[in-house]
């Protein structure tokens, strides 16, 4: 309750975000509900491994297929009122102006780590892969009787 009452003056006196997750006087129950939904969505309704079912992902030494199940779904943002665009920028705009934690050098939004994946990938001319996806796409090469990918050391 003292952790939540500090955290509440905080908000009060300048402003912030509660985490999803945490105790359930902040709400925390949240989280957990939106990672069961996104388990149910895309591990149950998909037919795929779902939780701790799910295999280790960039274990080097993990051999069972991923059994990784998708979900897409398509939402007209018209459908829930004009301006979306406008303010969706508006949001990431004001997210990315707030001041980041300490050691972080920005506030990111979804995306912006891709970006500046990207951006490296054209500035080294070369795309980096974690060494369990080059194993198995070596193995799906010869599975496939085809030359692997190169690589650079």
């Amino acid at each position: 309750k003292q952790w939540y009452q500090r955290r509440v003056a905080i908000t009060a006196g300048g402003g912030g975000l509660f985490p999803l997750g945490g105790t359930e006087i902040s709400g925390g129950y949240k989280g957990y509900g939106l990672a069961m939904m996104v388990e149910v969505m895309c591990g149950v309704l998909g037919g795929a491994m779902w939780g701790p079912h799910i295999r280790s992902w960039q274990a080097t030494d993990e051999t069972r297929e991923a059994d990784l199940g998708q979900f897409f779904m398509a939402l007209d943002p018209g459908v829930f009122g004009a301006g979306f665009s406008e303010r969706l920028q508006q949001m990431m705009d004001e997210h990315r102006a707030l001041s980041p934690i300490a050691g972080q050098a920005s506030v990111l939004v979804p995306g912006d780590p891709e970006r500046r994946s990207e951006e490296e990938c054209a500035r080294d001319e070369a795309i980096l892969y974690h060494a369990a996806f080059i194993r198995d796409m070596e193995v799906l090469a010869k599975k496939m009787k085809v030359e692997p990918m190169k690589t650079l050391q």
